[in-house]
């Protein structure tokens, strides 16, 4: 093993260290708050959870931006 792939081991143990610790400490606060309660939604996003979800939306974007480059790819290139 050389110096630079020991270097890259070693960096990588020490993100997964610090990603163990930062998890940890989440979920300690999230022990924490669990008491709390929520607001309540708004009725727009509880009538339609999945139009308004911005994640959903980005992906159903993405999807059709890749099926569209996909196409067009298909129909331009000559084989």
């Amino acid at each position: 093993m050389d110096k630079f792939t020991l270097a890259l081991a070693i960096l990588a143990f020490m993100i997964a260290g610090g990603g163990l610790l930062y998890t940890i400490g989440v979920g300690r606060l999230v022990d924490t708050r669990k008491s709390e309660h929520d607001t309540q939604m708004n009725e727009k996003i509880q009538a339609h959870p999945y139009i308004r979800n911005p994640v959903f939306l980005a992906c159903l974007i993405a999807a059709a931006f890749i099926a569209v480059y996909i196409f067009y790819l298909a129909f331009t290139r000559t084989w």
